[in-house]
């Protein structure tokens, strides 16, 4: 089911999901949450939302599968200061208080990326020693993927942030993908020692003298090549190179159907070409890469596309799950203060 690590739900785990949030409704979330419940014995679900309308959409009962009533949904454009002053009774709200109070393991949310952040951070706090939480997203390369971060919580970011940024890269890599010492690249303008700002220069100059396995800048065009496991930048450029990527995915995409759709003769070499094409397509799924995490709350937390599918979420719930059971946040805080001993 999922491209990352291996899920072994030895123990019962609790997920919480905001089931409103998203851009395509509670049916989306539902149908995950059967799917997950299916496959996982161990797993236990809380959806957060309308009692009535969830009532409506799930299928059967399970015991396994609890709804909890929420009176207000966070908007996709609504601002986060006033979803984290005026919407305390989100289905947002909830399922990340959930996590602060012990009742779930991590919270999955489609909803608001702003509002997320802010509520996760206002709630959670941050784990000792980081500045920032990071979003992290998973993108297919050559011979596996990349971890890209931040691809949009910080516009601007100091050199210790991008530092705390790769440490969680790292750290997050390593277990979710089971890289020993995964390679960590600063994203810049070029690969020569000049090149760049300030910011990243003396980041690159701290990740040199840090115990990561620091391979250097990365230009976008070598994101791809797996020139790095990990590559890091802040929240501005990662998300206007996530925002691009999936952009040219989406208009080859479009070039190939318009291809095989040009006449008969096209529409037969098509049909040829369809195992390859179904192969591509299952290699670059969006879907197989569902799921951002924010790193360094004390607590998990991942985002889901706000357009996923009920494939798309579910591997969402995947990813929080591999994050519970390797248990990121502990172990981000024990780097750090190894680090700092």
């Amino acid at each position: 089911m999922t491209s990352r690590g291996t899920i072994d739900v030895a123990r019962p785990v609790t997920l919480a999901l905001d089931a409103m949030s998203g851009d395509r409704g509670a049916a989306v979330v539902v149908d995950a949450a059967e799917s997950m419940l299916r496959r996982h014995g161990n797993v236990r679900l809380i959806l957060v939302g309308n009692g009535d309308e969830l009532r409506d959409l799930v299928s059967s009962q399970n015991g396994r599968l609890e709804i909890r009533h929420a009176d207000e949904v966070v908007q996709m454009n609504e601002s986060p200061a006033d979803a984290l002053r005026r919407k305390k009774n989100s289905s947002m709200r909830i399922a990340v208080n959930l996590v602060k109070d012990g009742a779930a393991a991590a919270c999955v949310s489609a909803g608001n990326t702003g509002a997320l952040m802010a509520t996760s951070k206002f709630v959670l706090k941050t784990v000792t020693g980081i500045d920032r939480p990071a979003i992290m997203a998973e993108i297919p390369a050559r011979n596996g993927s990349v971890h890209l971060l931040d691809v949009g919580a910080n516009a601007m970011c100091s050199a210790h942030q991008l530092y705390q940024f790769a440490v969680m890269g790292s750290i997050v890599t390593s277990k979710l993908k089971g890289v020993a010492k995964p390679r960590v690249g600063l994203l810049n303008i070029g690969t020569e020692d000049s090149k760049g700002n300030d910011v990243v220069r003396e980041a690159a100059e701290m990740l040199e003298n840090s115990g990561l396995n620091y391979v250097g800048f990365v230009e976008g065009n070598t994101i791809f090549d797996h020139a790095a496991d990990v590559v890091v930048t802040d929240g501005f450029t990662g998300n206007v190179a996530l925002k691009t990527m999936e952009g040219t995915a989406s208009l080859i995409a479009q070039f190939l159907r318009e291809t095989f759709s040009d006449g008969w003769i096209a529409r037969l070499q098509g049909a040829i070409a369809l195992p390859a094409l179904q192969r591509l397509r299952a290699r670059v799924d969006p879907r197989a890469y569902n799921g951002a995490s924010l790193v360094g709350l004390n607590g998990i937390v991942v985002k889901s596309h706000g357009g996923a599918d009920a494939i798309a979420f579910e591997h969402a719930l995947e990813t929080a799950l591999l994050e519970v059971q390797d248990n990121l946040p502990a172990e981000i805080n024990r780097w750090l203060q190894d680090e700092a001993a």
